[in-house]
């Protein structure tokens, strides 16, 4: 993971529940990024970070729920019936990038205590710049 220097401030998303992340341009299309980000509670959280081809960009918990496996981030980004999704690099579940709901289990269930969907976070882009909501 890679620590980046502290972003300027944005009033329009700075505040508590929200994190700066990375400017938009360290992000590739189609591949994703990890990044720890602090909750307002003060709990520190791996997210996995997406841009894709259109300029959106999707969050969703770096925890693969299937292999325990901090991953995400290396999953295989693509699309089913339009939809963006990300593949899990371990066991191949398929999780749609807006919602986190887990949209193929591939024949396997989620590790003792953990959902089979992944959290999805809210994403701001403002001033080139990538904020995650926690809430």
């Amino acid at each position: 993971m890679t620590t980046l220097a502290p972003l300027p401030a944005d009033p329009s998303v700075d505040g508590p529940g929200w994190t700066a992340v990375c400017p938009l341009d360290a992000l590739a299309p189609e591949r994703g990024a990890a990044a720890l980000v602090t909750a307002s509670d003060g709990e520190e959280l791996q997210v996995a970070i997406f841009r894709l081809v259109d300029g959106t960009v999707h969050a969703v918990q770096q925890l693969d729920p299937y292999s325990g496996a901090n991953v995400m981030s290396r999953g295989i980004v693509g699309t089913r019936r339009g939809t963006p999704t990300v593949a899990a690099p371990v066991y191949k579940q398929v999780f749609e990038l807006a919602t986190g709901r887990c949209l193929d289990a591939a024949g396997k269930e989620p590790r003792d205590g953990l959902a089979a969907d992944l959290a999805a976070f809210p994403v701001v882009v403002t001033g080139g710049v990538v904020h995650v909501g926690l809430g």
